[in-house]
């Protein structure tokens, strides 16, 4: 998911208890691209053929590590007086159970208890695929289609003892199913599970860094493998569709990426207008792919042909920034600080000043992980501190309507000792790679 195929989302600054909000924005690719896409995909190049996937490797995350996350869960609700969460298909069910499943108007969901065994509630005709995916219970109850899911969902709170007291849903549990819920059970309190799904998943273990750091290397190389075969004439989605040609012969998951040229790169997700690409031309490309479910976010922004001396210098304006926040995402430091860190640069260049364009008209970085947006940003308000564990995106952009705009991207992660970025940042703007054996 994210922001150019894989589609992007998220809102907002930090809350209490170190989580941030998060919204649901989908950002869609422009009509003309998507169109590209639609159409039949050309044979990709034979250099993008030649790829395969790299190796060694890397492990899934294990069930002893989801149920040490359902412990820590039911510590957090604990800690926030919360007695049992629902979740829905999706990222967070997917965190602590391994469940893959899909959204439908049938809800099914699971019920984790701050004390008891797990309750999955399925659609009667669903039953035996549930079961042969769902983990960590035996506690399965079924709906008929004459049915309440509803009801079914109290009793399971009911069964754990939650007849009273706090029951939370996961942030994207949608309406109808929260509302079902409430009208079954209304002697109890519905809060936002937040404090626990974002307690968790904002703090990367090992293993998370490990998928996250393959999927980082997989763009990278992708990356690599298409920029070569840019031509003049060349439309934005013939670059990316072989971008996600090299990302699936490379072992990642993708749809490709936001590519975006000349007066184009100015829209920080894309316009409506198609472009094809020609000499002079600022390229800026936005993508990235997913390794076992774990996201990476990359940036490259270069010029086709010779740079002219404003693109040089606005590049070189946009990597002081990046670098600026990157020095200022210390152990302790707020995250509203490394936002500022990273304006700072862009406004003392005459731009700005705040989110006024042409200059920086978004945060700083934004949280990933299992989604390509998730807990928590960098961005002004957002006093969230820093924790070893956490992970971001580190990019700031320029923004010049009319003209072209400059993003370059890399995610970090904080380690015990500071931040540690998956990639090395891009050289210089003709250079947007460094070599290979640096």
């Amino acid at each position: 998911m994210d922001r150019r195929t894989f589609v992007r989302r998220t809102a907002g600054a930090a809350g209490a208890a170190g989580a941030a909000a998060i919204g649901g924005a989908v950002i869609l690719p422009a009509p003309a691209d998507a169109q590209q896409r639609s159409a039949p995909a050309p044979t990709p190049p034979e250099a993008i053929q030649r790829l395969r996937p790299m190796s060694p490797q890397v492990a899934p995350i294990t069930d002893a590590e989801r149920l040490a996350r359902i412990e820590k869960a039911r510590r957090l609700m604990k800690e926030n007086d919360i007695r049992a969460m629902f979740l829905e298909p999706g990222s967070s069910m997917f965190y602590y159970t391994g469940v893959r499943w899909g959204l439908s108007e049938r809800p099914f969901g699971v019920v984790i208890p701050a004390d008891g065994e797990l309750a999955y509630i399925t659609p009667g005709f669903e039953e035996e695929r549930a079961r042969e995916l769902i983990k960590f219970s035996n506690d399965v109850r079924v709906w008929q289609e004459d049915e309440s899911p509803y009801r079914l969902i109290a009793q399971i709170l009911r069964d754990r003892g939650v007849a009273t007291g706090r029951m939370a849903f996961e942030e994207r549990v949608r309406f109808f199913i929260a509302d079902g819920v409430r009208h079954e059970a209304a002697q109890l309190e519905f809060v936002s599970a937040t404090p626990v799904t974002a307690g968790c998943r904002m703090f990367k273990s090992a293993a998370e860094l490990a998928l996250m750091q393959r999927a980082n290397d997989i763009t990278i190389a992708a990356y690599r493998a298409a920029f070569p075969t840019m031509h003049a004439g060349m439309a934005q989605g013939e670059l990316s569709r072989t971008i996600a040609a090299a990302i699936q012969k490379l072992g990642g998951v993708s749809d490709g990426a936001l590519v975006l040229f000349g007066v184009s790169s100015a829209f920080p997700h894309g316009t409506t207008k198609p472009a094809t690409l020609k000499e002079g031309d600022i390229v800026l490309v936005d993508g990235g792919c997913t390794v076992e479910g774990y996201a990476s976010d990359i940036t490259r922004t270069t010029v086709f042909g010779k740079p002219s001396e404003r693109q040089q210098r606005i590049w070189d304006i946009e990597k002081r920034a990046q670098s600026a926040a990157f020095a200022a995402a210390q152990i302790g430091a707020t995250c509203e600080s490394v936002d500022a860190a990273a304006r700072r640069v862009i406004t003392d260049a005459g731009f700005g000043p705040d989110y006024r364009v042409p200059g920086l008209p978004h945060r700083t970085g934004h949280g990933i992980g299992l989604d390509g947006h998730e807990w928590t940003n960098f961005v002004r308000g957002n006093t969230t501190r820093l924790q070893p564990g956490m992970c971001f995106s580190d990019e700031p952009t320029i923004v010049i309507y009319g003209e072209f705009g400059v993003r370059l991207e890399d995610c970090l992660h904080i380690g015990e000792d500071g931040p540690h970025f998956f990639t090395e940042q891009s050289p210089a703007i003709d250079r947007p790679f460094p070599p290979v054996d640096s």
